[in-house]
């Protein structure tokens, strides 16, 4: 069991991401979107999509600092552990409860909207229940462990399982004892990461980032190119003319 969870499970999820995004872009690139809703509803989009996409980036940034960052190198670096442990607390909180209040009018504009609610698929359903259990248990592991529980060090444990994943000497035994918490939080995780290809979230990877640099769009009026006295001019106006007749 020990191997399944913390070994294979991984492997898998990891798989399942790699080899499902490419096989999303080879075959349904049509697909590759987020498939916006904005047209349907956009008061609570405006308020609720900044708050939890910005709050999710500063999350993933804390894990990004805690999981892949050995605890040798902050000593190192002269942070000390109750120093990392009151910035991970407080910024994790802080980032967290964004998050959730994001999630939470995104949610509440999914299942009230009419329009938006037609529009959501099953895959959706599926995105929206992992991403809030992703997001609730890390906030049970942020607020309800390292806040008021007195904390646990999962830089010794989780951590250093996390990184072994990507060299060639994984740990699965220091997953073993760990509180529940911080397990169930991992597993669904990994059942996020596996299903990632499969729903809207491949949107992540398609940063317009081209739009920085192409052309500008050049937009010609329609009375300046009628008055131009070019060679369609006339017909253009002949055949705005017949538009208003009929």
């Amino acid at each position: 069991m020990k191997t399944l969870l913390w070994l294979t499970l991984p492997y898998l999820a990891l798989s399942s991401f790699v080899i499902g995004h490419v096989w999303r872009y080879r075959h349904d690139q049509f697909g590759w979107t987020t498939r916006s809703s904005q047209l349907h509803e956009s008061r609570l989009l405006r308020l609720g999509s900044p708050m939890f996409h910005l709050g999710l980036l500063a999350v993933l940034g804390g894990h990004v600092m805690g999981l892949g960052v050995p605890a040798s190198w902050t000593r190192r670096a002269g942070v000390s552990e109750h120093g990392y442990h009151v910035l991970s607390v407080s910024a994790g909180t802080v980032t967290g409860l964004i998050t959730v209040a994001g999630m939470a009018i995104l949610l509440y504009r999914r299942f009230t909207v009419t329009a938006v609610r037609q529009a959501t698929t099953a895959s959706d359903h599926l995105m929206y229940t992992l991403l809030v259990a992703t997001i609730v248990t890390g906030m049970i592991n942020t607020l309800g462990r390292n806040l008021i529980g007195g904390g646990y060090d999962y830089r010794a444990t989780v951590s250093p399982w996390f990184r072994g994943l990507f060299s060639i000497t994984p740990h699965p035994d220091l997953m073993v004892g760990i509180p529940v918490s911080f397990q169930i939080h991992a597993l669904v995780v990994l059942a996020l990461i596996a299903t990632w290809p499969y729903t809207r979230l491949v949107h992540v990877f398609s940063a317009p980032v081209g739009y920085l640099v192409r052309p500008y769009v050049v937009y010609r009026s329609r009375e300046a190119y009628a008055d131009s006295g070019r060679r369609y001019a006339k017909a253009w106006v002949q055949s705005a003319a017949a538009r208003e007749h009929r």
